[in-house]
């Protein structure tokens, strides 16, 4: 017989800025965060009796085997340990894969944790311009580091705050809205981001912030990469950790406080887009691994979307929200929360480990009786990987056996990735664009994304100049016509608008 998967313990933890003396390391907040989810359960022997323990893959600072040495600091002796791959889906996949061994019966008791520690507390040390990943050690050999191509890279799009403004400005795009009017949108909802974090005790930012704030350029507010501001990107430079236990509800029943209402786990649903790669994606305003992953969480919870109660959408950056309201067929007129916790740009982003905290923020309101269920939705990378999990407070009657095995066997959806002219000389048809600004809120650089006629992909730059940099800004240039030569000086394509 199946075992039902019960949310038996969490715990998160927010270490302050201002903390100079004692300041823990991930791993140390990672062992805060799962001592405080065994509080919930009547007995602190629930962390040394654990069956696993999988820990969401730490990029800020580099632990050699980071599940085993939880274990250790638990006194936990565990017979499965596990470490995630990047990407901000990952915890979700934990979940989904853990919840499965239960259901299967091949565990009992499995711990979900993760952390990250970006403030710089030490002012004698150099900053890392580029300090997301700086605790992969250079020998890293998973391809899962790799969130763009080399051709992307040498154009200048490698990193997320870079990638998903081109998903932005192809939604507004397809608005059909002037800027103003498409910016005041996308500001009024995340504004309303930062009221829920400022009303959520774990959020690094509590500070509420107008729309005006958000979408207008200001000493603190400087443009990153167009159309976005620096309060529409991810908050990465956070201390935050989080845990979850998962047990079968026969094991949980034993360390029940019997305070609150259980927390089920109901269902998971992971994809990966066949279109890996922004450069090969055929459509940048929708996600079919998205869409997939949703599905698939909705049917095996045996669920509909009218029935969900609440929504935690993974909000590394609008752009993501958007698509995923567009995905999941969310009216912007409806009334349900779609996000939790604040989101990764007011309540923070902590490198893979976001929607742990989802996960803990949703089953602490689960239990309280403030929320029936609800879904999160979680993303690696540019839109290329999805994992979603619904949580309730009653059980379904689905099932858990076997459906994060076939996931991973058949993760691939979508369209096959489209054809792409690495170098280009003639016209094209731009799909999509940014403008990347440096600290002194200058541009430094315009990147298009278009389609020859013949309908390969083509990436190139435009020239240093303001006057193209004001055109692309004052009025959207998707669909316009550009020239493109092929400069070998610099081995990239660059556009001139006609």
């Amino acid at each position: 017989m199946e075992r039902k998967v019960v949310v038996a313990g969490w715990g998160q933890i927010t270490q302050p800025k201002e903390l100079n003396k004692g300041a823990k390391d991930p791993m140390g907040l990672m062992t805060h965060a799962s001592l405080k989810a065994s509080e919930i359960m009547t007995s602190k022997k629930v962390l040394e009796n654990l069956d696993g323990i999988m820990v969401v893959r730490i990029v800020s600072r580099n632990y050699s085997s980071p599940a085993k040495q939880l274990a250790q600091n638990l006194k936990a002796t565990p017979e499965f340990t596990h470490v995630s791959q990047i990407g901000g889906n990952s915890p979700q996949m934990l979940i989904n894969m853990a919840a499965g061994m239960i259901a299967r019966n091949k565990l009992e008791s499995i711990l979900i944790a993760g952390a990250e520690t970006y403030v710089q507390r030490d002012s004698n040390l150099k900053t890392i311009e580029n300090a997301l990943f700086k605790g992969v050690p250079k020998d890293y050999e998973g391809d899962d580091l790799k969130g763009s191509t080399s051709l992307e890279n040498a154009h200048g799009i490698k990193h997320p705050m870079q990638g998903f403004p081109l998903f932005e400005t192809a939604l507004w795009a397809e608005s059909g809205l002037d800027f103003q009017t498409y910016m005041m949108k996308i500001g009024t909802m995340w504004s309303e981001f930062s009221q829920v974090a400022a009303a959520n005790p774990h959020a690094w930012s509590r500070t509420i912030k107008s729309p005006e704030e958000i979408i207008t350029l200001s000493k603190n507010n400087r443009p990153v990469a167009f159309p976005y501001t620096k309060y529409m990107n991810s908050f990465v430079m956070v201390d935050q950790g989080a845990a979850i236990i998962l047990m079968s509800e026969e094991k949980a029943k034993k360390y029940s406080s019997k305070e609150g209402q259980s927390v089920y786990f109901l269902g998971g649903g992971y994809a990966e887009d066949r279109q890996r790669f922004m450069i090969e994606k055929s459509d940048f305003t929708s996600s079919s691994p998205l869409e997939s992953a949703v599905e698939k969480a909705l049917t095996r919870s045996c669920i509909s979307l009218e029935n969900i109660d609440c929504f935690d959408l993974y909000s590394c950056f609008p752009s993501a929200v958007s698509i995923a309201k567009k995905m999941i067929k969310i009216e912007d007129n409806d009334p349900r929360p779609l996000t939790l916790t604040g989101g990764l740009g007011f309540f923070g982003g902590p490198g893979n480990n976001y929607s742990l905290h989802s996960v803990a923020t949703l089953a602490q309101k689960i239990s309280t009786g403030e929320r029936s269920n609800g879904l999160i939705t979680s993303l690696g990378w540019f839109m290329h990987k999805h994992a979603a999990c619904i949580y309730g407070s009653t059980p379904s009657n689905g099932e858990l056996q076997n459906y994060d095995i076939i996931d991973q066997k058949e993760s691939l959806v979508g369209d096959e990735p489209i054809k792409i002219r690495d170098q280009y000389n003639g016209r094209g048809t731009i799909e999509t664009y940014t403008i990347i600004y440096d600290r002194n809120h200058e541009p430094s650089m315009a990147i298009l994304y278009g389609r020859t006629p013949d309908n390969f992909r083509f990436i190139a730059r435009t020239q240093n100049d303001q006057d193209i940099f004001n055109q692309l800004t004052k009025k959207c240039m998707v669909g316009q016509k550009v020239n493109i030569a092929f400069d070998s000086s610099q081995n990239i394509n660059i556009a001139d608008l006609i």
